[in-house]
């Protein structure tokens, strides 16, 4: 099975925020559905919510953390946004940032930071400037996205300790795995279980691609989200940096 995804630890976040100022920033930027001030939508139009596919598989530890909103359509423009890289199988990864507002976390942000990538594999570049981004908009990491351009919808170890490093910061925090010659899955949004696979993680010290001890109780080491929901009026920017 080939290595995944390499990207860039969220915890170096803590390191260059005193630098972010001294960053400038010159993305693409794109806003979907379309600008606005808000990024919610006027409350008096209907909204849809859904769960996501497979949350009613996640253990019932989902109950202490925060509800997680994404738009409808971030998957879809991501997949498009990538489309020349899937179309030479490479692959694509992007960060998301979000807001809080009334306890619930808005994924309002998708940054596609400058990056290196093969066939199984994608190496972020620049960090400072995804960290200027979050920084100037006071966002919080809560995920990434990323594609398997020929693979199947899955987490790899690397995805795994990518993972880990999110979610140690972030309890919330989810990786969202876009597969589109999947015919079985297309997508999967997951995480880390707790607190067996984070056990797991923590205790591992092995890099590149390599299997994981079990978990104490038996329990797979990650697990689709429970607490993610796509939100009909939620709006979101993309930064491009690429």
């Amino acid at each position: 099975m080939a290595e995944d995804l390499i990207i860039m630890d969220p915890t170096y976040q803590r390191e260059t925020a005193c630098k972010c100022h001294h960053v400038h920033v010159q993305p693409v930027t794109q806003s979907f559905p379309s600008p606005a001030l808000s990024f919610i939508e006027d409350s008096t139009e209907e909204r849809h919510l859904s769960r996501v596919k497979g949350a009613e598989c996640e253990s019932t530890h989902s109950n202490s953390r925060k509800n997680l909103h994404i738009s409808a359509c971030l998957m879809e423009e991501f997949l498009e946004l990538a489309k020349e890289n899937t179309d030479k199988d490479l692959e694509t990864c992007g960060i998301l940032g979000a807001f809080l507002d009334k306890g619930i976390l808005y994924v309002t942000t998708l940054i596609i930071p400058k990056q290196e990538s093969t066939s199984n594999s994608c190496l972020a570049q620049n960090e400072e400037e995804v960290f200027a981004i979050q920084h100037e908009n006071s966002l919080i990491p809560v995920g990434w996205i990323h594609t398997h351009p020929s693979q199947s919808c899955f987490m790899s170890s690397i995805d795994l300790h990518t993972q880990y490093s999110y979610q140690v910061m972030v309890p919330e925090a989810f990786a969202i795995v876009v597969a589109p010659t999947d015919a079985l899955r297309s997508y999967g949004i997951f995480r880390i279980s707790e607190p067996g696979g984070m056990n797991v993680l923590r205790e591992c010290q092995e890099t590149g691609f390599h299997t994981h001890r079990e978990t104490a109780d038996g329990a797979p080491i990650y697990e689709h989200c429970a607490n993610v929901y796509t939100n009909s009026n939620l709006r979101f920017e993309v930064f491009d940096l690429r």
